[in-house]
């Protein structure tokens, strides 16, 4: 098999592929499955939304619950690769507990950090100091431009990468609600090599290369020869590695990627402020008919009203990862409707990264 990526702009990264699994949560991609795409020699994401979900005392003890759980996934994680690819986390804007998600990562010895949900403009003051490489996550030029010309301007320097995501994607999504109803008028193509060109005067100036990610909407080796040929360095997935044997989600949730349909996704309101694309189930058409009575905060989201939100993502997540996939949020990517069986992650590595 051939390689699609010549991997050039990666000297120095100890990966052989360049892939990123990307981040899930609450409780989708841990230890687990980072570990099993690291082993591949890929970038393996654990998302540290409400990490520590799994923690006996985890109400009313959420943000101490997280940080333990972001050590405590790192390390499994490495252990699983062997000293083989990256170990990274996803740590959200959003999150009450960004700045701290970021801190703790360093500390246990992260080798990746990719911040998505908001545009991270400290993410460099949170790792001065250390060694790991850091992203944003995009999905205009124009945030691009406005990451690259803070963090040149504060900070002396740039990205390590960026993650360039489309809106095929799965989860909170960097569009308005309007834009997603006509998504092949958007033509993301022109908006992914746009990005590419607006980083190429920063490399200039730094003497580095910036790799660019294609996200959203990757199912297979056809999709990266068409994102490589716009200019992509390598690409970000996540949805193909749900219904996978290593994946951390119970087999419940596994089987509802499985049994879905294209016609099952929809377009929802997330308390997070933003839309995005989750499997529509019993859940998701009890929220169209009014809100939740919610009945605690667990502390996840900046700026969240209880009395405001139409149901608590949080308790949600954790239903649905946990098994319940009637009652609870299931997060996707448009292509979840191709998912057919459950596989493994080298299988899934070999169909994204192989002609």
């Amino acid at each position: 098999m051939k390689k699609i990526f010549d991997g050039k702009a990666f000297d120095g990264w100890n990966i052989s592929l360049p892939l990123i699994q990307g981040g899930m949560g609450v409780g989708v991609s841990l230890g687990g499955l980072a570990g099993a795409v690291a082993k591949e020699g890929g970038i393996g994401i654990i998302s540290t939304a409400q990490i520590g979900f799994d923690e006996p005392e985890f109400v009313g003890h959420e943000a101490e619950c997280n940080l333990r759980g972001i050590r405590k996934q790192i390390a499994r994680a490495k252990e699983i690769a062997g000293g083989c690819g990256m170990v990274g986390v996803n740590v959200m804007v959003a999150l009450q507990q960004y700045r701290e998600h970021v801190i703790e990562a360093v500390k246990a010895g992260a080798d990746v950090i990719i911040c998505g949900a908001g545009l991270p403009v400290d993410l460099p003051e949170l790792v001065r100091g250390s060694m790991v490489k850091i992203a944003p996550i995009v999905s205009s030029r124009k945030a691009a431009a406005l990451i690259l010309k803070a963090w040149d301007k504060k900070y002396g320097r740039v990205p390590d990468f960026i993650v360039v995501e489309g809106p095929k994607a799965g989860g909170h999504l960097g569009f308005h609600e309007e834009e997603l109803s006509d998504i092949p008028g958007m033509h993301f193509d022109k908006e992914l090599a746009a990005v590419i060109e607006e980083k190429q005067g920063y490399e200039e100036k730094y003497k580095k290369p910036i790799p660019v990610f294609a996200a959203g909407g990757i199912w297979d080796a056809k999709d990266a020869l068409r994102v490589r040929e716009l200019g992509a360095d390598g690409v970000q997935a996540a949805t193909r590695f749900v219904a996978t044997r290593e994946c951390d989600a119970s087999e419940a949730y596994k089987m509802a990627y499985v049994n879905a349909a294209e016609s099952d996704t929809t377009i929802i309101k997330s308390p997070v402020g933003m839309p995005g694309r989750a499997l529509s189930n019993a859940f998701i058409k009890g929220t169209k008919s009014g809100r939740e009575q919610i009945g605690r905060c667990y502390h996840c989201i900046k700026h969240c009203n209880p009395a405001e939100i139409p149901y608590c993502i949080t308790k949600a997540l954790i239903a649905a990862v946990r098994g319940d996939v009637e009652n609870g949020l299931i997060f996707c990517g448009s292509n979840v409707g191709k998912i057919r069986e459950i596989s493994t992650v080298h299988d899934v590595v070999c169909d994204l990264m192989y002609e």
